[in-house]
């Protein structure tokens, strides 16, 4: 029996120097460096993620720059996702307030397709750079604020200590295919993530180079 592939396409947008592209390269690509450049426009990875014998998921994760400041091409990016994450950098306030509007932003141009019911796509928010700085606000704050604003979930990551970044994108993506697999009536699947460190379940299948880059995040 052939394997069924799904192709997902998801969002990873927050201001300037919140950590994007750090993310994207070490779930990518397992690596750190703290001299990453800004991106300029959109950048993108590709992975496979093999759920089990006979589901096969083509994620792309496209890294949608800060500077874009929710312009007009953002809706041109967002085309055809079916999930986001918002990065905010905890050590930096201000980046926290333009959560929303990023969410925002989301909200009111795209949506997941009508075969799915439609709707806003699914948002999971990411607190980045606790290696720097605790996060202030408490577990009840941030599952209140996640709760009054439509958010799926919320995790703290560092991209330098590899925190917590492969818990969140496993998360969206179980919500996604569980989304999906109720939509068309199929069976659901459930993501086994005692093994997703082994090559043989989540394995890469190739990065687009960055291409753009300006000043250092």
């Amino acid at each position: 029996m052939n394997a069924r592939e799904y192709q997902y396409k998801i969002l990873v947008v927050g201001d300037l120097g919140t950590g994007k592209t750090s993310i994207l390269k070490r779930y990518i690509h397992n690596t750190f460096s703290s001299n990453y450049k800004s991106t300029i426009g959109v950048d993108f990875a590709l992975k496979v993620i093999q759920l089990d014998s006979d589901v096969v998921i083509n994620l792309q994760m496209w890294d949608i720059a800060g500077q874009e400041r929710f312009g007009s091409m953002t809706r041109a990016y967002y085309r055809g996702a079916i999930g986001a994450f918002i990065v905010h950098d905890v050590t930096r306030p201000s980046t926290f307030q333009s959560v929303l509007k990023w969410k925002q932003d989301i909200d009111t141009k795209v949506d997941l397709p009508l075969s799915w019911g439609g709707g806003n796509i699914p948002v999971v928010l990411l607190t980045n750079k606790i290696d720097q700085q605790p996060n202030l606000r408490s577990k009840q704050e941030m599952d209140d604020f996640c709760l009054d604003n439509s958010f799926i979930q919320w995790f703290e990551t560092s991209a330098k200590e590899n925190t917590s970044i492969e818990a969140a994108v496993e998360y969206l993506i179980n919500h996604i295919v569980q989304l999906e697999m109720s939509k068309h009536n199929d069976r659901e699947y459930e993501l086994d993530y005692s093994n997703s460190s082994d090559s043989s379940t989540i394995s890469l299948y190739n990065y687009m180079p960055d291409i753009h880059k300006s000043s250092c995040c």
